[in-house]
């Protein structure tokens, strides 16, 4: 299997489709499904964690365009309330990868939301090829996005069993960008943690990418309105650590307090994802350590 080694997925020159397939998995009359097969390795031995002890479920609520926008949602088992996380995906959605996250959050104690942002279009995650997805992906623009984490916090608050005085966001690769933009715009997130999200436009980026593209992160640390922490890798080909220092020295002028960027030095772009090659589980349990202890201080002080 190629290895993705960029924040938005494959290079022209790397799109290969996989002829594996995985299936689907179907809660609540809505499909997600299972691996990425456009990026999963056929090698990986994925983290999996059990249901036991929790609630999952597929739920869906109005989006500020009308659309309904369906979520994946895996909280500890009782009446609560529980603190929240609102988990972003990648660019493959909400496959398995991500409901796993949700989970392990959920077992960590705090409600995990994931709402399907690319539906609208397509659902991403069954697809191999490269192409449609970020088709479906490059739909997905700002205001929609945000929109929908808005739509999401706005349901989160009429949930019983959601503490939403206490909610963070976490996300990947494409999610990682939408953490910083998304702490920027809410004033109801309490904490962030972005692994992997694109920072600043690419060097080589035309015009139009860098209006897409916008707001860039590296714009909004005078914005931010609860701590983000970044985790990048210093071997990510799609993230130089140009832009990451950018952002380091941005958050440092406008005294972000509480924001930090920490790199583990050998590590690729997607360095968590572990159903893909480029997992590499030190980083990985490192990030995840950190990622609990700034939840842990931010949601359940």
């Amino acid at each position: 299997m190629t290895l993705i080694t960029r924040p938005e997925g494959l290079s022209a020159d790397q799109i290969a489709p996989s002829r594996r397939s995985l299936g689907v998995a179907a809660l609540g009359g809505v499909a997600f499904a299972a691996y990425a097969p456009a990026a999963v390795s056929q090698s990986a031995q994925p983290v999996t964690t059990d249901g036991a002890g929790l609630t999952t479920a597929v739920v869906s609520y109005p989006a500020p365009d009308g659309f309904e926008l369906p979520a994946y949602v895996a909280r500890p088992e009782g009446q609560g309330p529980f603190p929240v996380v609102v988990v972003v995906s990648e660019i493959f959605g909400v496959h398995e990868y991500i409901r796993d996250v949700c989970r392990r959050l959920a077992k960590a104690g705090y409600a995990a939301v994931a709402p399907a942002f690319f539906v609208r279009v397509e659902d991403p995650a069954p697809l191999s090829d490269m192409q449609a997805v970020m088709r479906i992906v490059a739909a997905a623009g700002y205001e929609q996005v945000m929109g929908d984490v808005g739509a999401t916090l706005d349901w989160i608050g009429a949930q019983a069993w959601a503490q939403s005085e206490r909610v963070g966001i976490t996300g990947f690769c494409w999610g990682g960008k939408v953490v910083w933009q998304a702490c920027a715009r809410f004033p109801a997130l309490d904490a962030g943690v972005a692994w992997y999200g694109r920072l600043a436009p690419a060097a080589t980026a035309t015009e139009e990418q860098k209006t897409a593209g916008r707001p860039w992160p590296v714009d909004l640390a005078a914005e931010l309105k609860a701590p983000v922490l970044g985790l990048y890798g210093g071997q990510d080909a799609g993230i130089p650590l140009a832009s990451v220092e950018a952002m380091r020295a941005a958050l440092a002028q406008e005294g972000a307090a509480g924001s930090e960027i920490v790199v583990y030095d050998d590590a690729p772009h997607g360095f968590h994802a572990d159903y893909r090659a480029s997992y590499r589980e030190a980083d990985a349990k490192d990030g995840w350590r950190r990622l609990l202890a700034l939840f842990e201080a931010r949601l359940k002080a």
